[in-house]
């Protein structure tokens, strides 16, 4: 976290000192779908927030099972928590688990996902369309480079489906390119798993000739994918005959390096570290009665900021915009690939 939302949790932390519950009454249900990459460092900036409101967070993982989430998330109200935070693995099947939630009074956040269907308190979330819109760009600019025109075959490795954060990375990006009939898209589920990723563009690359590949997450498929070119015998780095482009979502550290060698191209960064502090910080104000307003939210030095926080048929979402990295500010300090 960067010192200067310590210094404004800090500050909120102490307005809310005679308003707020005491800290050993504010207990926080966790649920996440792992704590592995990416969903570490969510995890994290969510404790760093709550321990600046001296609040006590329970912290379950789900191993992707989406009825395990909702168990998971029955199991917190039972303990009669203060407010369940979660990374849905299902956007429609967290449903089950927010009415639960809210037939027992308790809130109810999302990070990183939205909820399909069912309405929560806040969801703090990158624009992932305009992420997947940033990765079509630059493919489409590749494309018109290297062909004359844009034109070309490309592969989209997608998450899983069911959560809206990859139906909206996909349709980002479908978007730009269906707007060039010269452009044949190929799109295969790969469910946010690594091994999966790997055999897609091992059938794919292997049966055709493809120009470019699309990672719905680089932190998921960066490293098997430019693994599995090599040794298919299509890898080329970016300048020379023959480089496939590459180009992704999430921005974190490995991809970061594989940029800066020339072996991917592109990547859509997230300020993933600032979605649990952001929503910690929307979640004292709700706790203390403060009213939350549409608008923009502005963090001096953030590449997100102005975020554009809109009431949703979901409820309230805060949209943080990601950030397009290519080797030209590979090296930015504000990405948090090199935090």
């Amino acid at each position: 976290m960067h010192s200067k939302q310590l210094v404004a949790a800090c500050a909120l932390s102490l307005a809310l000192s005679g308003a707020a519950q005491a800290a050993d009454e504010i207990i926080v249900g966790y649920a996440a779908p792992s704590l592995d990459g990416a969903q570490s460092q969510i995890q994290g900036g969510f404790l760093v927030g709550a321990e600046q409101h001296g609040w006590k967070v329970l912290s379950v993982t789900s191993g992707g099972d989406a009825q395990k989430q909702v168990n998971d998330i029955n199991d917190f109200i039972t303990q009669n928590v203060s407010a369940i935070v979660a990374v849905p693995d299902d956007s429609a099947g967290i449903c089950v688990g927010v009415a639960a939630a809210k037939e027992a009074g308790i809130p109810f956040y999302t990070i990183d996902r939205a909820p399909s269907g069912c309405v929560v308190d806040m969801v703090v979330l990158s624009d992932n369309y305009l992420g997947g819109q940033q990765a079509g760009e630059a493919m489409v600019a590749h494309l018109t480079s290297k062909n004359g025109s844009p034109s070309g075959t490309v592969l989209e490795i997608t998450g899983n489906l069911a959560q809206n954060v990859a139906q909206l990375r996909g349709a980002g990006f479908q978007d730009v390119l269906n707007q060039h009939d010269g452009i044949t898209l190929i799109t295969r589920p790969g469910d946010w798993d690594a091994a999966k990723g790997v055999e897609i563009v091992r059938d794919v690359a292997s049966a055709q000739p493809i120009d470019g590949i699309y990672m719905h997450s680089d932190c998921v498929y960066a490293a098997g994918t430019v693994q599995t070119l090599k040794e298919i015998d299509q890898f080329a780095p970016a300048g020379e005959d023959g480089h496939i482009f590459v180009a992704g979502i999430d921005g974190c550290s490995g991809n970061l390096e594989l940029i800066r060698q020339g072996a991917t191209d592109q990547t859509s960064g997230q300020p993933i570290p600032d979605f649990g502090t952001l929503v910690a910080e929307f979640m004292a104000k709700q706790f203390a009665g403060e009213a939350i307003e549409p608008g923009l939210v502005h963090q001096e030095g953030a590449l997100w900021s102005p975020g554009r926080l809109e009431m949703t048929d979901v409820g309230m979402l805060l949209y943080l915009s990601t950030t397009s990295i290519t080797r030209d500010n590979v090296d930015n300090p504000g990405l948090w690939g090199n935090q």
